[in-house]
């Protein structure tokens, strides 16, 4: 799994550089993940603009990500496509997960809230 992270702000960014997050990608994702976010910020943004494809198994991953992080961290999640943010959608994913249409929104309305 490709990815980088980086602060920015009260922030960690992580990108996703894969355009999967399936089967075979997701205890690598997971694993990825929680490596980069071990310490850091309270807030962790996921920026999954390179990722056209998620599945369940994916889906479970980003939830595990978000499980994985202390109570007080929050995962929040930014540039979804139209197919992953469908996946979301039926899931109702969508309701658990703050999501962003781009990072400059993300942190720009994170920045705004406080």
């Amino acid at each position: 799994m490709e990815l980088t992270a980086q602060e920015i702000g009260d922030a960690l960014v992580i990108t996703i550089h894969d355009d999967r997050i399936d089967a075979a990608a997701a205890v690598r994702f997971k694993d990825s993940i929680a490596t980069n976010a071990r310490s850091g910020p309270d807030r962790v943004v996921l920026d999954l603009t390179a990722v056209n494809f998620v599945d369940s198994s994916g889906l479970g991953a980003i939830v595990a990500v978000m499980k994985i992080l202390s109570p007080k961290r929050k995962l929040d999640l930014c540039g979804l496509t139209p197919i992953v943010e469908k996946v979301f959608s039926l899931t109702r994913m969508d309701r658990v997960f703050a999501i962003y249409p781009s990072i400059t929104e993300a942190l720009a309305t994170h920045a705004d809230s406080i």
